[in-house]
């Protein structure tokens, strides 16, 4: 909204300032970080009045049960300054920010109505898979739909380019569309996976944002696509302010959630920041670089597959301790901490590693 006072750029020159990204950006980080400060108090306050509490199942590490009774649902938290600071900062008439705040939106009441049935209405299972899939999957077709008839760039539309190659790309044709939804849907239960303790999730959202923040800023650009050699996606900038007001958020939920937590994030968030990602992936056509960028989730993800799939084939035999990874690593004795920060190195060394992908090629 205030890239609007831009226009009035003739009768007081310092507006001009609001026209630039990279100062809308910034600007985006701070506003949804202080946001969040301001009213995270009340909100845990108030959730923990409701008794929206975090209960620790009977499966789950032996270290977790003196989590129970700590209050979640704090994901309203990034939701509410996340929305905020976008609507202030970033362009209304950006096709870009209205589909990402569309995915923000969806999957966000997904994830409210699966924290509800589990904390409100006791049901530890929370609300049917069914159900979650089939807003996941309502999600993903129409932001595929949307790209599919308003492509980031019509010579590429169901094209992937491979990152650290110069130019190269695979064409795949009808099956992109199923691939671009693949990866909306799985970005979301990926994120939803790692959200396991105090601060994991949400640190290592600050780094894969941070790169497709950086990656929308450059595609968006005709002269430093060219020169990167990446795909051009006019009007992919305003991405960037969007991401800018992600990672704002996502720290100052930090703030409650560093451990030991005085808030859980629960399926409130998790559900969209993953959906979001994946969404912004989309759109900047890097749709490959997401495995890297967001390898901590993937890690995640491919941990429960590998557990599940062992147990099967073993017969009740576990490769891990107990999946999702990080668990693994806490019944080896890692303190929670500890695991913690290693995976935001790892998530760190991981950003840095995409990014290199535009001088490598």
């Amino acid at each position: 909204m205030l890239y609007y006072l831009s226009l009035f750029t003739g009768d007081i020159s310092f507006l001009n300032i609001f026209s630039y990204i990279t100062f809308r950006t910034g600007a985006a980080i701070v506003t949804s970080f202080l946001l969040t400060l301001l009213i995270g108090p009340k909100v845990v306050a108030k959730l923990r009045s409701y008794k929206i509490q975090q209960i620790e199942r009977e499966y789950g590490p032996a270290s977790h049960l003196s989590k129970s009774g700590t209050p979640t649902m704090g994901g309203i938290l990034i939701f509410l300054s996340l929305v905020v600071s976008v609507l202030l900062w970033a362009r209304w008439d950006s096709n870009y920010i209205w589909l990402l705040l569309f995915t923000t939106v969806t999957l966000g009441i997904a994830g409210v109505m699966d924290d509800y049935t589990k904390l409100v209405k006791k049901n530890p299972e929370g609300m049917k898979s069914s159900i979650k899939l089939a807003i996941q999957l309502f999600t993903a077709v129409v932001v595929v739909g949307y790209l599919a008839l308003n492509p980031p760039n019509g010579n590429y539309t169901t094209s992937l380019i491979i990152p650290y190659m110069s130019k190269m790309f695979v064409d795949l044709s009808v099956f992109y569309f199923a691939f671009a939804m693949l990866v909306i849907v799985g970005s979301s239960n990926a994120t939803n996976l790692t959200d396991g303790l105090d601060g994991l999730a949400s640190g290592c959202m600050v780094f894969t944002a941070a790169t497709y923040a950086i990656f929308a800023y450059l595609a968006g650009n005709v002269n430093f696509a060219d020169y990167l050699k990446i795909i051009y996606v006019p009007g992919a900038g305003e991405i960037t302010v969007f991401m800018g007001a992600l990672i704002g958020a996502c720290l100052g939920f930090l703030w409650f959630n560093a451990y030991p937590a005085q808030v859980f994030m629960g399926d409130t968030s998790s559900l969209f920041l993953g959906g979001v990602i994946g969404t912004a992936a989309l759109c900047v056509k890097q749709e490959l670089l997401l495995p890297i960028a967001g390898g901590i989730f993937v890690l995640e993800t491919l941990s429960v597959m590998l557990q599940m799939g062992y147990f099967k084939l073993t017969h009740g035999k576990r490769l891990f301790k107990m999946a999702p990874i990080h668990h693994h690593f806490e019944l080896l004795g890692v303190p929670e901490p500890k695991v913690i920060v290693r995976f935001w190195i790892v998530g760190a060394m991981l950003m840095l590693l995409a990014l290199a992908s535009l001088k490598i090629r």
